[in-house]
């Protein structure tokens, strides 16, 4: 058990501590458990650390907090202040520290990617950033308004949305729809140059950047042009262009009468969730803005907030602009300001204004992060609410002694009996609970049934958790759940209840849930119980119900698909192990490997035309 810094420090830390060097670098803080709880950075991890574990030094009950909880700790030396700091996001983001201030949510931002390293270059939507020489929009918390953004442009712009790998001169292919009703140039079919297509992707990079201004003139004089030497066509289709531009900016507020790049960043909180509002100022217009969600342990200043914020946001964004507003300093300035000079690779400025406009508007854009923040409070409030009363319709409706906090279901997916899968998802407190979630490859049939199967997937989910508890476990298995839902009728309940009297556990609620009527039947009774079809209660088993479904059928096809097409690549003459995976990461997914052509095939780099040419055959048999 760790200890405050008011009793014995362990033999541990006090051995590694006598051994700390006095060189920048970034700590990592650990429990019995040898979680990581903590990471942070340090100009002298020698002075840094060694702090934590001296009498008097914690006024914040956060740190006293976490003191009470190290029981070990680790440390990485860096060359540099700004290494350390590149280094503690990178360690923030993976491991999700308790009490370390932390963007929510595990998933990844969306961005706007445009291939620049293809010769006719696409605009897509993807999760990660990569060194590969396109060019990056972004980080963006509405996925939905970056799909619209995306629409937009490609009706603004007729740029390509194929996969099709085209060269710097074209192919003879023949241009698809999108073509005959102008949404695409057709690069493929050589009705546009290299030289013209990639003007046209700078003109649309230049709406992503915000930078609507300057475009506006070009397409205006490339109208006066195309106007006085009737081409009337042409002419027109930029009309259409500059009025959809001009609705753009129309929308957007100018804040300043400098042609600058900022940043305006405002924060709010409440208890341990706080959120941070960004408004991005180009050229002195505000042209959009997101919010973020950050855990923020009880017990964090605001500046603890806005400084982890800008160092895990900025570690990620596509641009870093000239000047960022701030609501106060951030601790460490000087090295947060070189480390986003280097990013930026021109000097950035940090101002935390004291009054005037630029005071106004970082008043204005927490006014923002408040209001969101009341939003999404009072919305998960709601929910809680209404998940609650659900619970107690279903504690009501099957006579629960206990309110059934936590549900499972199982589900079984197969074809004639081959890749049997089963699926166990759990919702807790009436909510999906992802990290619960289970799947099975069935062993013990081979043939369509599906009784034995469930027999199988619930056995093995109960033992399982019957030995963790044995053994001492509270986590995984071991928690059992007071209902259980099988997807099926009365053969299927009946099937999955014969394995719990087997097993001797009795305090489990088991219930099936027909999908054809949504007949609910009850272990025990012939005839299914009536439920109203407006019922919370019943809601929730029908999303449990879909979830299980979704989750089994999702695990099933990934299992066909991998057994069809790497039985067929492997089938094919000339592709071994290395080939597989180059063609593969060359396409991005199996899936995309059976669904190329024999030219796109023949594009792989080093792959011969007689090999292409056998893949392309052999899995058209499929």
């Amino acid at each position: 058990m760790a200890t405050t810094a008011s009793e014995q420090v362990p033999m541990n830390i006090q051995e590694k501590l006598k051994l700390l060097p006095a060189r920048p670098g970034v700590y990592l803080m650990k429990n019995e458990s040898d979680e990581i709880i903590y990471v942070g950075k340090a100009v002298s991890l020698r002075n840094r650390v060694r702090s934590y574990f001296q009498a008097g030094r914690h006024s914040s009950p956060k740190v006293a907090a976490l003191v009470d909880n190290i029981a070990d700790f680790e440390y990485i030396v860096t060359d540099s202040e700004v290494e350390a700091l590149i280094l503690e996001c990178n360690l923030i983001k993976e491991h999700s520290p308790w009490y370390n201030v932390r963007l929510k949510d595990d998933k990844s931002y969306p961005y706007v990617k445009v291939t620049l390293q293809e010769p006719f270059p696409r605009v897509v939507i993807v999760r990660q950033m990569q060194k590969d020489g396109s060019r990056y929009f972004g980080p963006y918390t509405n996925v939905q308004a970056v799909r619209q953004t995306v629409r937009f442009l490609q009706r603004l712009f007729p740029i390509r949305t194929c996969k099709r790998n085209i060269g710097p001169d074209g192919t003879d292919e023949r241009p698809c729809l999108n073509y005959h009703i102008k949404r695409c140039s057709a690069p493929c079919a050589r009705k546009i140059s290299q030289e013209e297509y990639r003007k046209m992707i700078d003109e649309m990079m230049l709406v992503l950047e915000g930078r609507h201004e300057k475009l506006l003139q070009e397409l205006t004089q490339r109208m006066q042009a195309a106007a006085a030497e009737l081409r009337f066509e042409e002419a027109a289709r930029l009309r259409d262009q500059i009025q959809s531009l001009t609705t753009v900016v129309e929308k957007q507020k100018i804040v300043s009468l400098e042609n600058i790049d900022q940043d305006i960043i405002g924060y709010a909180r409440a208890e341990d969730l706080a959120c941070v509002q960004v408004f991005f100022v180009r050229g002195g217009k505000i042209i959009g803005n997101e919010h973020f969600f950050l855990d923020a342990p009880t017990g964090e200043e605001g500046q603890e907030i806005i400084t982890a914020f800008v160092q895990q946001y900025y570690a990620t964004a596509s641009f870093v602009p000239k000047e960022l507003l701030l609501p106060e300093a951030l601790l460490e300035e000087e090295v947060i300001t070189k480390w986003l000079s280097e990013l930026k690779g021109s000097r950035v400025y940090l101002r935390v204004p004291k009054r005037g406009e630029k005071k106004r508007l970082v008043e204005m854009v927490e006014k923002n992060a408040d209001l969101v923040l009341r939003e999404r409070i009072t919305r998960q409030e709601r929910e809680r609410s209404r998940r609650q009363q659900a619970l107690e319709e279903l504690q009501a409706l099957l006579g629960l002694s206990d309110l059934p906090r936590r549900i499972e279901a199982f589900d079984i997916s197969n074809i004639q009996g081959t890749e049997a899968v089963g699926s166990m998802v759990v919702f807790e407190n009436g909510a999906p609970a992802p990290q619960e979630y289970r799947r099975f490859k069935i062993r013990s049939k081979s043939t369509p049934d599906d009784y034995a199967m469930m027999r199988e997937l619930v056995y093995r989910r109960f033992a399982r958790g019957l030995k963790e508890q044995e053994a001492g476990g509270e986590a995984g298995f071991a928690k059992m759940p007071q209902l259980v839902l099988i997807d099926g009728g009365k053969g299927q309940l009946n099937a999955a209840s014969e394995v719990l009297k087997e097993l001797g556990i009795e305090d489990v609620f088991m219930l099936g849930l027909a999908e054809r009527f949504e007949e609910v039947y009850v272990e025990g009774r012939k005839d299914p119980i009536s439920i109203p079809r407006d019922s919370r209660g019943l809601h929730i088993l029908q999303h449990l119900r879909d979830e299980a479904h979704r989750f089994a059928l999702t695990y099933h096809r990934q299992l066909r698909s991998r057994r069809t097409t790497h039985s067929l690549l492997d089938e094919i003459p000339g592709v071994g192990p290395k080939r597989k995976k180059q063609l593969i990461r060359h396409f991005g997914s199996v899936k995309a490997v059976r669904e190329a052509t024999l030219e796109q095939l023949k594009a792989v780099p080093g792959l011969p035309a007689s090999v292409a040419e056998r893949i392309y055959q052999g899995l058209q048999m499929e």
